[in-house]
């Protein structure tokens, strides 16, 4: 067995070992500045119709609550950046579902860290998450000393831009933190606001997610799409990646390295008239292990319709 002194060495390499491209330690302890930010954001209704993110609110800001006997936050980035681009003539989709469904894809990766931290440290009690539960994953990263949280709202590091993946595992191990990312290398810098088609990036790095594209495409359950989008959609399909794409750091993004995110042959070969004929039977094949699931095929084709007008 490991000695502590030995622990988070070897979580790294861990880590590393499993593709994820960094990983960051911090003490598991209430987030008390981020639940007055989370407060603020949800008092003006800036969730839209996501009613889960007011939902476990004392979850989010205290892991000890989220995983009783918590003493580390261990924050793990996955890389999913990509120079592919597809076809000019079909509906944009953002990048982060090119490929297989990254909750998967992690999720197992995550069990695979815990098995192999139990096999050399010991038994741990430990939960991991990614995207799908009450965690505060960008503060756990920045906490972690990872990087920064730029003005479009993403984790933005000096050397690989934003395009990642956040996993957290919180447990039971006392690991010593991470020095916390206190620096902000936004500067001046407005590209993201200056170019978000729905205005939806507000100053101070409050993102109004009810304005989002990525939030009409995706979250929004209404069977049509508001008028007022019109015009402003970007031939955006499913998800936005305007905002990271216009990110002056993300000339330092490097390609991704893991073969679960390569995209699926059908956003390769996929006309908008292929787009347009899809039917559920073939949305449900082609889709079965993509993000584009979480949509629906009804949601999916509301938005091409929208599109198409």
């Amino acid at each position: 067995m490991l000695q502590p002194s030995q622990y988070k060495k070897y979580i790294t390499q861990q880590a590393q070992a499993l593709g994820f491209t960094q990983c960051g330690f911090a003490a598991a302890q209430p987030l008390y500045h981020d639940a007055l930010k989370l407060e603020h954001w949800l008092k003006h209704h800036m969730h839209g119709s996501m009613s889960y993110m007011a939902n476990h609110f004392d979850l989010r800001i205290d892991p000890t609550k989220l995983v009783p006997g918590a003493k580390s936050v261990i924050t793990l980035l996955s890389n999913y950046y990509t120079t592919t681009t597809l076809p000019q003539q079909q509906y944009k989709i953002s990048k982060y579902a090119y490929g297989n469904d990254y909750h998967a894809v992690i999720k197992q990766k995550l069990k695979q860290l815990i098995h192999n931290i139990e096999t050399h440290i010991g038994a741990v009690q430990g939960r991991g998450f990614v995207d799908s539960a009450p965690v505060l994953e960008r503060a756990w990263a920045v906490r972690s000393g990872l990087g920064w949280v730029g003005k479009n709202g993403n984790l933005i590091t000096k050397h690989q831009g934003s395009f990642f993946f956040i996993a957290t595992l919180i447990c039971d191990l006392t690991l010593e933190p991470d020095p916390p990312y206190n620096l902000d290398y936004c500067g001046t810098c407005t590209a993201c606001i200056d170019h978000c088609p729905t205005q939806a990036i507000l100053p101070n790095k409050v993102v109004d997610g009810s304005k989002c594209i990525s939030y009409y495409t995706i979250e929004l359950k209404d069977a049509l799409l508001p008028n007022k989008l019109k015009s402003k959609m970007d031939n955006w399909a499913f998800g936005c990646d305007t905002c990271q794409d216009v990110c002056p750091w993300n000339r330092f993004a490097k390609p991704h390295t893991q073969a679960e995110y390569n995209p699926i042959s059908a956003l390769l070969s996929y006309t908008a008239a292929d787009w347009e004929a899809i039917t559920q039977e073939q949305f449900s094949k082609i889709f079965k292990h993509s993000p584009i699931k979480r949509t629906k095929h009804a949601g999916l084709m509301r938005n091409i319709r929208f599109l198409k007008k």
